[in-house]
Formats: C-alpha cells, structure tokens, sequence
C-alpha cells in the first residue's frame, strides 16, 4: 500500500465496493468532525465553508486537467444532466447506450420531444449519425465494468456534428482525464473520488458554454456570490454560473480527499487498482469462475458469483450484486484483501 494511503487509512473491513461507495480518508474525516464543532456552535464557521468548495473545484480541475473555469460544483449528477436535455431543442436525437446508468439517462427520457436512441455500447461509435445531436455515455459501465472506447465515440460525433455529454463517475481518479475532449462531463465524487455523497462536478466547455442553459441559476452562480442574493443577478462568465447550492459538509471533507487523488495521479491509481482486479480475475478463472470481459478495468463482475454477496459479507468483506458479484479496487485494497476474497469463494461462498 502506497504510504500516502497507508497514513489515511486503517479499515477493519475489506471494502471491495468502490463502484458504489468509496471510503473517505482520515484527513477528510477530521476535516467533517471540525466543521461539525462549528455547525454546534461550538467554534466560528467563517468563510471556511466556501474556500472548501473552491478548494474543491480546484483539486478536480488537476484530477481531470482542465481550468477551475471549467468546473461547476452541485450535489447530483442527474441535476446536471437535466441542464443539458433542457438546452436541447425539441426534436433532438439523443443517443446512449443500452443499460447505462439512470442519472444519465433519464433526464432525456422524460423530455418527451426528444427522440432518444439507445445502442449497444460496443456499437455507440458506428451509431453515431446526421442528424445526432448529442452522444451521452459512461465512461465505464457500472455493471460489469466495461471500458467505453471515448477516442472512438469522440471521434464520431466531431464527424457529424454531434455534441458529447460523458459520465465519469465510474472513472475519473483512476482513468485518463476525459473533461478536455467533450463538451460536457458529470462525475459523482462519493465512488472512487472517496468524497462523502453530496458532491459532484460539471465540466463545460467554452464552446458547450454558448448553449447549455443555466437554468438552475441560483446566488452562488452570480459574477460575485457574496453580491448575488437579490433580485436577478449578472452570471458568472465561466462553468461556475451552472453551480448548484453546494452543500457544504461533503466539500469540507471532498477537498482533502480530491488533493490526495491529484498528488498520487491517475496513472498511479489506475496501475494500482487495474493490477488488484487482474489478480482477483485470475484467481476467479483459476477456482473455475467466469468473471465477465472488462479488460484494464478495477471492476470485476462475476454473473456466477452473485449469491455470494452475503457470505462475503458474513466474512467483513464488501461487494455487491450488479446482476452478479461486482467487486471494485481502489487505493487501500492490498493483494491480501484479494487472496482473502478468493478464499472465501474457494470455500463454497
């Protein structure tokens, strides 16, 4: 285990479930039971509250490799979804991919006057046509842990015109950056950005900033938030005139645990987590398991496998059932949390 994380954290558990919940670090936690003292009246709360939230947008904006200007902070990614099937004109070809994830797809679905076109993921790519206005897709997919191929999708939509809305909720801080190649990204920061739930960030382009509508235009994305309270108010000139009412509490710990992703890299992270999930897929092959295919993924989804999500668990071991056993590994998994799940398995789990 890398020293930096070995520092932050002393899990009595095995948590194998970071595609659904990450774990917080200890300086993040620290940084909660702080600002709790403040909330209780028993310290100041200050201005703290709003340098998280910069502090914040500035450590994802190093994670994805974008400027702070091109970051907008909420609470959901399906609220910021909705800003983009909002800004769409009616008639609008929408095209996604065959059982990805609701907060991305919904918002589109229920704008009854757009025309949503879902495809199989392998496909989205070739899919992609005149009169396509917008390819929203996962970065990785969270059942099974597939890796969209971006460069291709990318690729296709520049071709015929079509603007590019992607989720890497399931991929930011352990796969390349992806904000500085589409027009828009959403990623919620409580999976593997190890925030507590409550945080999440847009990215925009300059050019997705001349049509994509601020319509949840509130104070804090005024020009000057402290000025912005009253009446209608001049937008901020950049991505922040999309911010949400950050709730503050996941910011006060996010900020700490963002700037632990961006000093350790996502090349680092990504070696580490892709390493323990190619250990854990041989040694389902090897006890006569089939996981399913994601190469260079962290998550390994075994359709066989599924009832033993409560024997893992009997055992201190966290997974899930995504239609099988879905296990993901991040930072402060070690090979022994994988020889010790394994073990469980060979047992009959």
């Amino acid at each position: 285990m890398d020293p930096i994380i070995a520092a932050e954290y002393d899990t009595e558990l095995i948590h194998l479930d970071n595609a659904a919940t990450g774990l917080i670090p200890a300086r993040a936690a620290a940084a909660v039971r702080e600002a709790l003292d403040g909330l209780t009246g028993r310290r100041a709360i200050g201005a703290s509250q709003h340098e998280a939230v910069a502090a914040a947008r500035e450590a994802f904006a190093r994670i994805e490799g974008v400027p702070a200007d091109r970051v907008a902070v909420g609470s959901s990614v399906s609220v910021h979804v909705a800003l983009v099937a909002g800004s769409l004109p009616a008639g609008a070809e929408v095209l996604v991919a065959d059982g990805d994830f609701s907060s991305l797809v919904n918002p589109f679905a229920v704008r009854r006057d757009l025309r949503m076109r879902s495809v199989p993921l392998e496909r989205m790519a070739e899919e992609v046509r005149e009169g396509t206005a917008l390819v929203a897709v996962s970065s990785v997919q969270f059942t099974d842990g597939r890796l969209t191929d971006l460069d291709a999708i990318g690729k296709a939509a520049r071709a015929h015109g079509a603007r590019t809305l992607v989720d890497t909720t399931q991929g930011t801080g352990w796969r390349p950056p992806a904000a500085a190649d589409f027009d828009v990204t959403v990623c919620g920061a409580y999976k593997w950005l190890l925030c507590p739930r409550g945080a999440s960030f847009l990215t925009v382009s300059q050019e997705a900033q001349e049509w994509l509508t601020a319509a949840n235009a509130g104070w804090m994305g005024g020009e000057v938030p402290g000025q912005s309270t009253v009446g209608v108010v001049r937008l901020a000139d950049t991505a922040r005139r999309y911010d949400q009412s950050a709730p503050f509490l996941p910011y006060i710990a996010g900020q700490h645990s963002l700037a632990m992703l961006a000093d350790l890299g996502h090349e680092r992270v990504g070696a580490h987590n892709t390493a323990l999930a190619d250990r854990f897929r041989a040694g389902l092959v090897a006890l006569g398991h089939e996981p399913l295919p994601a190469p260079g993924s962290a998550i390994v989804t075994t359709p066989a496998l599924a009832h033993a999500v409560p024997a893992l668990a009997a055992a201190g071991i966290t997974a899930s059932d995504r239609g099988g056993l879905r296990c993901g590994f991040h930072v402060y998994n070690t090979e022994a949390n994988v020889d010790r799940a394994l073990e469980v398995l060979s047992a009959g789990a």
